[in-house]
């Protein structure tokens, strides 16, 4: 794959989280919903990939963590579906 999709797989990731990010402050999106946690992880991810190819250890671990923490929220917000059922 070439350096420019790389980055631009990490860019877009970029506007994703930025966006998801905007969303909550603009009260678009709760914190505690779905989309809020769901949007950062594949955000993250995608930077995830591109660092990879271009790699920075201090943006793999803020992203690493951002991405548990997501899922960490995905899962505070299945189980409070399952439990309102």
């Amino acid at each position: 794959m070439s350096a420019f999709m790389v980055d631009t797989i990490g860019i877009i990731g970029v506007v994703m989280v930025l966006i998801t990010y905007f969303l909550l402050q603009s009260q678009k999106i709760d914190s505690k919903g779905f989309w809020y946690s769901f949007l950062n992880v594949f955000g993250s991810l995608l930077i995830v990939y591109s660092l990879l190819y271009n790699w920075n250890l201090a943006s793999f671990i803020i992203e690493f963590f951002w991405i548990l923490i997501s899922l960490w929220g995905l899962k505070k917000w299945y189980r409070s579906k399952k439990e309102s059922l």
